[in-house]
């Protein structure tokens, strides 16, 4: 499988703080990877990093042949990477469809707000609504939404599931099976390794700024006691 992300020994600090210690990580293309790993470890800054965020950094970034380190972040999301953050970042005095419609498209081949509301019904019931009127579900799935219209490649997403009801992870994990069937290919950060299981193709381990370990999906269940023993769950 032909890699459309390669990380290589790749450092970032914040500040004086040194976070990442020479990562390693290669993304397939169409491939759905999940980075696993306790709170504090340097995953959330492994994507931060990716996109440009974190500008603190040394090594090598290589998306779809092309070295992204020198790149400025407001270009990013034009060579085909989107973020979809923690936090959501979805504009307030917005409406969801303004929010949906906000992010430039950057490429061919994004989904239309027809295929998006097909796929995120509830986005169409509230449509008309502020995007912060949205209950903590529905906006984690508009923060998706809006990336699907743009035509990015690669789409990582920092804890999709995080403080979500069991019914809205199941509803997520729906989305991201569908997405990985269209070709899309997908890199997250997730606790929840139950809940990764379904949709990865392959699981990294990050421990102190780097991984660890690196496995596929079908080793999981021999992995176990050593992840029960790495994320102290």
């Amino acid at each position: 499988m032909a890699a459309l992300l390669e990380i290589q020994d790749l450092n970032a600090w914040y500040g004086e703080s040194h976070v990442l210690h020479g990562v390693d990580m290669r993304v397939g293309e169409g491939e759905t990877i999940t980075i696993l790993g306790r709170n504090g470890v340097g995953k959330t800054t492994t994507l931060r990093t990716i996109t440009g965020i974190v500008r603190a950094r040394k090594g090598r970034i290589s998306f779809a042949g092309s070295d992204m380190m020198q790149v400025p972040l407001h270009k990013t999301a034009h060579r085909g990477i989107g973020f979809v953050p923690e936090e959501r970042g979805i504009f307030s005095t917005l409406t969801v469809s303004e929010n949906l419609l906000l992010p430039p498209v950057v490429a061919k081949g994004g989904m239309t707000l027809d295929e998006i509301y097909e796929l995120f019904p509830n986005l169409y019931e509230r449509r008309g609504s502020p995007g912060t009127k949205l209950s903590g579900g529905e906006q984690q799935m508009l923060a998706i939404a809006r990336i699907l219209r743009t035509g990015v490649r690669l789409l990582i997403l920092d804890e999709p599931t995080e403080g979500l009801a069991p019914v809205i992870v199941q509803r997520i994990g729906e989305v991201l099976q569908t997405l990985k069937g269209r070709g899309m290919t997908i890199l997250l950060v997730e606790q929840n390794f139950r809940f990764a299981s379904r949709i990865a193709d392959r699981f990294y381990l990050m421990d102190h700024g780097q991984m660890v370990s690196e496995f596929p999906v079908g080793e999981l269940p021999q992995r176990m006691d050593t992840l029960h023993k790495v994320l102290g769950v």
